[in-house]
């Protein structure tokens, strides 16, 4: 059983705000005048903000850290993360085509947690299927730019489809935070 003196000190970047992840000046997702005009923008500009956020959440981190499972006996860390959120990309793409479904990337149920293991090679590879995924999924959507439409045989909207998709990257940026704090302190807002 682990004390509390083994566990990270906890720590944070900012230095005007000591709970924050990054000072506001310097951190990305932050940009100056008006927001974004209009439901689909500001929808876009949810997700962008959720998926940098995670990115920024294992920056810094070797392969061994991002692989890391921070909190036994779950299987879920920030690699896992990354590579669940593959998984959930190509599924999204499923709820848009009426074409065959794109089967899952990583295989059974939860090999995207499982098969995360603290090598630079997968954390490379499930980085860049991240981005081809978020791609493909943004590309399908894009040809339904009504909100209201409805698709497939499920007729869900693309307004739910939006909202579950930024839901989705929101719940695991806290388990984000979470497991970041575990494997070295850092802590965001």
């Amino acid at each position: 059983m682990a004390r509390m003196s083994d566990q990270p000190a906890r720590w944070t970047q900012a230095t005007v705000y000591p709970d924050m992840w990054a000072n506001p000046d310097d951190d990305p997702r932050n940009s100056e005048g008006a927001g974004p005009e209009g439901e689909l923008a500001t929808l876009q500009g949810y997700l962008a903000d959720y998926r940098m956020t995670l990115r920024m959440k294992c920056e810094g981190l070797d392969a061994e850290q991002l692989a890391r499972r921070s909190v036994p006996p779950s299987t879920m860390s920030l690699l896992g993360l990354v590579r669940h959120l593959v998984e959930v990309e190509r599924d999204w793409r499923n709820w848009i085509s009426d074409t065959d479904p794109v089967p899952k990337r990583y295989g059974r149920r939860d090999a995207d947690f499982d098969g995360a293991v603290g090598e630079q090679a997968e954390v490379d590879a499930a980085f860049a299927a991240l981005a081809l995924e978020q791609a493909a999924t943004d590309a399908a959507l894009a040809a339904h730019p009504d909100l209201g439409e409805r698709l497939q045989k499920d007729g869900i909207a693309v307004r739910e489809l939006m909202v579950h998709r930024i839901e989705e990257y929101a719940r695991h940026c806290g388990h984000a935070d979470l497991l970041r704090e575990c494997v070295d302190g850092r802590v965001g807002q």
